[in-house]
């Protein structure tokens, strides 16, 4: 299962695929999606569509490699229930901010299971799943073959989950970013966007100034006017790390298996322990 997918969230849509389907049929589609049968792989909304190459084989009379067309629609829930869906993880903190912050929370599916939901598919009903080759079963191996590699397509953007079930990022976002915990977060993060500005020069340039009129030798060292006695303590920011986890868990330029959220929160316990132990 790894083999096609190294995040948990693509590992669970396996694993739900793999509760409803015969494991012998699942076990060609890997070889068949390991084997680069598929030629094209297309997802348009809950709508997967595929063209994957099949077997040559001539006893049945087949002397030249067929393609065949195989389709994966996914229903949609519907906007009722998503509506409440989204007013539920709305008044979760822990699963709106991580939402927000483009991060998929593994407790995600239980937020729909409350509401006797179901994100990922847990039945043959959530989808249908059509190939043109002759083998009656369902699914076949061709079909089989597109599941894997659809796991694969979820590790490089959990929200795939919701878009295939009628539902794209933006428009969750966007409905989650009206509630009030939405509207607190979504202060947040306008307020930690400065822009960029670019330097001149890697290194300080030399000014010139005019030497002040100085009464007295103590204005010279010391200044005219004296630092504070007290100094306030910056506002703590609302999302610790926010940065860090606006890049999600696998940004573009993050070539590693493991989650870049996860690296980096190891990093800064380390750090901080080091820091601890030195003082």
């Amino acid at each position: 299962m790894a083999e096609f997918s190294r995040t948990w969230w693509g590992q669970r849509f396996l694993q739900a695929i793999e509760q409803i389907t015969d494991a012998g049929r699942l076990g060609r589609g890997r070889s068949y999606a390991r084997g680069n049968k598929v030629k094209s792989f297309t997802i348009k909304g809950g709508l997967v569509q595929a063209e994957v190459r099949g077997s040559v084989n001539p006893y049945f009379g087949v002397y030249k490699e067929p393609l065949y067309q195989t389709t994966i629609e996914f229903h949609p829930i519907s906007k009722a229930n998503w509506a409440a869906a989204i007013a539920f993880i709305a008044s979760k903190a822990s699963l709106i901010s991580r939402l927000m912050l483009n991060e998929m929370p593994d407790n995600i599916e239980d937020a729909f299971t409350k509401l006797d939901l179901n994100l990922l598919p847990h039945r043959n009903s959530n989808f249908t799943a059509h190939c043109t080759c002759p083998d009656w079963s369902n699914p076949c191996k061709h079909i089989a073959g597109v599941y894997y590699l659809l796991a694969a397509e979820l590790d490089q953007d959990p929200f795939l989950l919701f878009e295939l079930r009628g539902l794209s990022r933006d428009d969750l976002q966007k409905e989650l970013a009206k509630s009030p915990l939405g509207q607190a977060l979504s202060a947040e993060l306008t307020a930690q966007q400065t822009p960029f500005q670019p330097d001149e020069t890697y290194y300080t340039q030399p000014m010139t100034t005019t030497a002040p009129d100085l009464n007295h030798l103590k204005d010279f060292w010391q200044g005219e006017k004296r630092l504070p006695q007290t100094i306030n303590a910056p506002p703590a920011t609302g999302v610790s790390g926010i940065l860090v986890k606006t890049q999600g868990d696998f940004p573009a330029f993050w070539p590693k298996n493991q989650s870049f959220i996860e690296i980096m929160e190891e990093f800064y316990d380390r750090v901080r322990d080091k820091s601890a132990s030195v003082l």
